[in-house]
């Protein structure tokens, strides 16, 4: 798919899907803004991409942190298309009688808050430009409860609300909203579930994992109109048909 004179935004660019994706979007003509709190990593890739990247450090959690990473994206490529919301932590996984309060709220501003600070600050420029997309990054447990991820449960839920909510406001001034739900990926993540030990997942040999650059290939399939069917939903890569359709099958 060619990505020329577009512009994305990725948050949670120094690892996982963000960065596959930062990659394969760069790869196909895409100008990239990689946005993460790992100031030197994400500073790295976009050093190997080359200079149709730039690196910005931010807290997705802190709205004026990702407010100011928008702007300083306009800023340097005159535009922003495409918003992914892809940051995301999982830990610690503990039960709800044993974990520590602001643990659990810190899952919520990440995984639920900074979603809505992406939409927030990307909104405004996307609408004066006559539209975009804004995808989020969603997973099976926006809607199946596990033991011992209730923050991540929650936040997953809510993020996924936020898109069709999202779909619901702004389809007409030309807004592209979606969910992706991978499954399982073979990154940090998934070793920090399997180091926990609790519930199925963590119970999965890493050959059950799908490589970050699937999920990657599907972000730019859901940029194409081919994706419009879906428009405020989630779109499932544990679902044949959709892999066919990205073209991993």
């Amino acid at each position: 798919m060619n990505m020329a004179e577009k512009v994305v935004m990725i948050t949670g660019a120094s690892r996982g899907i963000g960065e596959a994706a930062a990659r394969l979007f760069a790869q196909n003509g895409a100008k990239v803004a990689l946005l993460a709190r790992t100031e030197d990593r994400i500073a790295e890739i976009a050093g190997e991409i080359g200079p149709s990247a730039i690196a910005i450090p931010c807290d997705v959690g802190r709205y004026w942190e990702v407010e100011a990473a928008v702007d300083a994206t306009i800023k340097a490529f005159g535009r922003l298309d495409v918003l992914i919301g892809n940051a995301g932590i999982i830990e610690p996984i503990a039960h709800i009688a044993e974990i520590d309060p602001d643990d659990w709220g810190n899952v919520i501003d990440i995984n639920l808050k900074g979603v809505f600070h992406g939409m927030r600050a990307a909104l405004p420029h996307m609408i004066d430009a006559g539209g975009g997309t804004i995808i989020t990054i969603s997973s099976g447990a926006a809607t199946s409860p596990i033991e011992a991820w209730s923050h991540y449960c929650s936040s997953k839920a809510g993020a996924k609300m936020l898109t069709g909510c999202l779909h619901t406001e702004y389809a007409e001034a030309g807004i592209r909203a979606l969910g992706l739900s991978p499954g399982t990926v073979a990154t940090q993540m998934q070793r920090e579930i399997k180091a926990s030990g609790i519930n199925r997942v963590s119970q999965l040999d890493w050959s059950d994992h799908i490589p970050p650059d699937w999920p990657a290939q599907a972000l730019m399939w859901m940029c194409s109109a081919a994706a419009d069917d879906w428009l405020g939903q989630d779109i499932s890569l544990r679902d044949d048909d959709i892999r066919r359709k990205v073209g991993l099958v």
